[in-house]
């Protein structure tokens, strides 16, 4: 099994490589270029580079949200344009458990935080048992202060990952003494950890369509949100 996976969900963008357990390899990008500047290229790199052709590839997968909304779909179009293409399975990952298995914590709680403005972040909270995740918390988005209140009951250190991490533990560190802020090269969504899910899902053989395939952005855009507003005026 030979994944190309894509990360387009914040303002990092990356591909990866993966066959059978193994990362091949990885193209990471954190320059302010847009996603469609860089992904295409930095995948059709990555593959040449580890000796491989589109051909040779057996699978996509792609962080499907939550995230940035415009990112999401660069990431989600890119996956199923190369996956229909191919005629390949197309694995849509949540962003937050791609980001939380990413991060290789053995023991203690992994914290996947994404800033989404409005004093909110996107989040799930999964615990970490000898290596292996268990979820706690569906994806969603939740505020600082509500989320504080529930991370008040864990009995273990909480160690945040992704773009909101530094907001999190810079607003919420007094209270929860128990946080602890990721390394810069670790703090990012990566697109390892969307391949180490994506190929989790081909192995219990759940559907990974590329036509059925959409973004899970967890909420409205600002734009559908103000053309609500204005429709409930009237």
């Amino acid at each position: 099994m030979r994944i190309l996976a894509f990360e387009t969900s914040a303002k990092a963008g990356s591909a990866a490589l993966w066959q059978d357990g193994k990362l091949l390899g990885e193209s990471y990008q954190n320059t302010g270029l847009t996603h469609s500047q860089t992904l295409l290229s930095m995948a059709e790199s990555l593959i040449a580079s580890c000796g491989f052709t589109p051909q040779d590839i057996t699978a996509a997968a792609v962080a499907a949200g939550p995230g940035s909304f415009t990112g999401v779909r660069i990431g989600v179009a890119a996956a199923k344009g190369f996956a229909w293409g191919l005629e390949i399975p197309c694995c849509g990952v949540s962003t937050l458990e791609a980001m939380a298995e990413g991060m290789g914590i053995y023991d203690g709680y992994v914290l996947p935080v994404m800033d989404a403005r409005r004093s909110q972040v996107y989040n799930a909270v999964f615990k970490a048992e000898k290596g292996v995740l268990s979820r706690i918390c569906e994806d969603r988005a939740i505020s600082l202060a509500d989320l504080c209140q529930e991370l008040k009951s864990l009995d273990a250190p909480v160690y945040l990952v992704g773009d909101g991490s530094i907001l999190t533990y810079n607003t919420l560190k007094e209270q929860l003494p128990s946080l602890i802020l990721p390394p810069e090269h670790r703090m990012h969504q990566r697109a390892a950890g969307v391949a180490m899910v994506a190929e989790r899902m081909l192995q219990r053989g759940e559907a990974c369509d590329a036509a059925a395939l959409t973004p899970n952005y967890l909420r409205l855009s600002q734009a559908e949100r103000e053309r609500l507003e204005k429709e409930a005026e009237c």
